[in-house]
């Protein structure tokens, strides 16, 4: 009966390859969306590099400030205490060591609308000098970083710093905290109106500006402000900076993916193929389906194609082997039964006209052929059982099976040797071996046998020898076929080899006809309990 499987939807082989090599070659755009860890290193960097230039300009700044005798009111608010841990000082009598570490964090920080703009000021005439003299050395430091800087004064204006000078930046909330004595820096939005860039989701850094605010100290009170910005690098613009090497790249990712998919099709997809094939060729009847695989792929599919066809041989040969088997069963039983019907219809139409010995000697056929019948198909229900048997763990030796003969129907049997070996079989299933052996031998004109045993590396070898006339060379090779027998007119079945060979098999064990001077021989072999 064959099976009918569900409607279920199962994708198809190729469907879930394709669908792996699709997501192992998305799997570097995926990783796309992974480059905001190395946006924020790269805003890090920005960071640390406007701290070390602004650290620069303000131990300049404040050396032109104590250098130009400001007055000390004219300073802002005081340093906070020490212990702050925002603080940053240029003063040059404090040898302490106070590093400013970059804050600045993608995943935490907000991203700060466009910086506000300047309003109407006056800066002091003596911070205003300062910022002159400086202005030249903050062009000329802007065209090599690409840095963006003001100075302030201690009230936010700007005295250097292109176009904004004279103007105020003390709004602004990182300028704020710097005149408050304590290092700012932020994240803001560079265009303010522009829309976000196709890769904004990916880098944000496309469009921000990093700005720090660092307070110049001149004893102990703040003397102004380095204000600094730039844009930090992104990784748009250095993956068009390796464009060459992204382009290998990539060639490299398909012509992989395709490598992977060649070799998973020549090893998995084609050899599944090609069973699914002969599985339907030998399902049709196909008897020349039945060999290997042009092409296996893998062990393990080599391992698989070679198991399916030896199931499928065996399938095969027990069809066979059934179909021989149900031809002989019918003629044996086809030849008693029309014995029995043609004696019956004698009996019935002959009437009164059949004298009485005639009579007798139909009934007898009638007899003697239900008798027959009777053997057989006891001897098929013990070939079955036989063939159907599993192992029962049960132990016995060659002197304990012939204890369960029964003594009537036994020649003189001898153990010779190993008699007391353990065998794992039963004590039951070894006497029926036995038993058929001894009774072929005793149809054979035998008159006494002998038992030999030895046991060597886990298995026994047993000897079973008889004098009697022994087989034909002609008839050797056909001992073990079901219903073959020289003596069918004495009532011989041709079945008791049969069930010896299937009840040995049950238990891992053999059989063969081994050569003799005289009479029959066999050879069992049969594992050691």
């Amino acid at each position: 009966m064959r099976r009918v499987t569900s409607d279920k939807w199962r994708p198809r082989l190729a469907t879930v390859v394709i669908a792996i090599l699709v997501v192992v070659m998305a799997l570097p755009l995926v990783g796309l969306f992974f480059f905001r860890l190395y946006e924020n290193q790269l805003i890090r960097q920005t960071e640390a590099e406007l701290i070390a230039q602004g650290a620069v300009l303000a131990a300049i700044y404040a050396q032109d400030v104590r250098e130009a005798g400001i007055p000390f009111g004219k300073l802002g608010v005081p340093m906070p205490p020490s212990g702050s841990d925002a603080e940053s000082r240029s003063d040059e009598a404090d040898t302490s060591y106070r590093p400013i570490e970059p804050t600045l964090d993608l995943a935490s920080d907000n991203v700060l609308p466009t910086r506000p703009a300047a309003v109407a000021a006056n800066a002091d005439p003596a911070f205003a000098a300062i910022g002159a003299r400086l202005s030249g050395l903050l062009t000329q430091t802007q065209k090599t970083t690409l840095a963006g800087f003001r100075l302030l004064d201690p009230r936010g204006v700007v005295i250097a710093g292109r176009e904004e000078v004279g103007l105020s930046l003390g709004g602004v909330g990182e300028v704020r905290a710097a005149l408050s004595g304590r290092y700012a820096s932020a994240l803001r939005l560079r265009i303010p109106e522009e829309p976000a860039p196709p890769l904004y989701s990916v880098s944000r850094g496309t469009k921000v500006r990093v700005f720090v605010a660092m307070p110049v100290a001149v004893d102990d009170k703040v003397a102004g402000v380095v204000y600094l910005s730039r844009t930090p690098n992104n990784i748009v613009k250095h993956l068009y900076g390796e464009r060459g090497k992204v382009t290998l790249a990539a060639i490299a990712i398909l012509g992989g993916t395709l490598l992977i998919g060649l070799v998973f099709l020549r090893t998995v997809s084609r050899p599944i193929y090609g069973l699914i094939e002969r599985t339907r060729r030998i399902a049709a009847g196909d008897r020349t389906a039945m060999r290997p695989l042009d092409h296996h792929g893998t062990r393990e599919m080599a391992a698989l194609s070679t198991a399916f066809l030896d199931m499928a041989e065996k399938l095969q040969a027990r069809s066979d082997s059934i179909q021989t088997f149900a031809t002989h069963v019918s003629h044996e039983l086809k030849s008693p039964l029309t014995a029995m019907q043609g004696a019956a219809e004698l009996l019935r139409d002959s009437g009164s006209t059949m004298d009485e010995a005639e009579r007798r000697r139909f009934s007898n056929n009638i007899v003697t052929d239900a008798g027959r019948l009777n053997l057989l198909v006891r001897r098929l229900l013990d070939l079955a059982r036989a063939e159907n048997l599993a192992p029962s763990g049960d132990t016995t030796s060659i002197g304990a099976a012939l204890a369960l003969l029964p003594a009537e129907n036994r020649l003189t049997a001898s153990v010779e040797a190993g008699g007391d070996i353990g065998l794992s079989i039963s004590g039951e299933n070894a006497a029926i071996v036995l038993a058929n052996l001894i009774d072929n031998s005793a149809r054979h004109g035998a008159t006494a046998v002998s038992l030999s045993a030895t046991s060597a590396d886990g298995k026994a070898t047993i000897f079973v020898s008889d004098d009697g006339a022994g087989i034909s060379p002609s008839n050797r090779a056909k001992i073990f076929e079901p219903f073959f027998t020289t003596r069918r007119e004495s009532g011989g079945t041709g079945m008791g080899l049969g069930i010896v060979l299937a009840l040995l098999k049950a238990h891992d064990g053999t059989i063969r006809l081994v050569d003799s001077e005289r009479g029959t021989r066999f050879e069992i072999t049969l594992p050691v309990a």
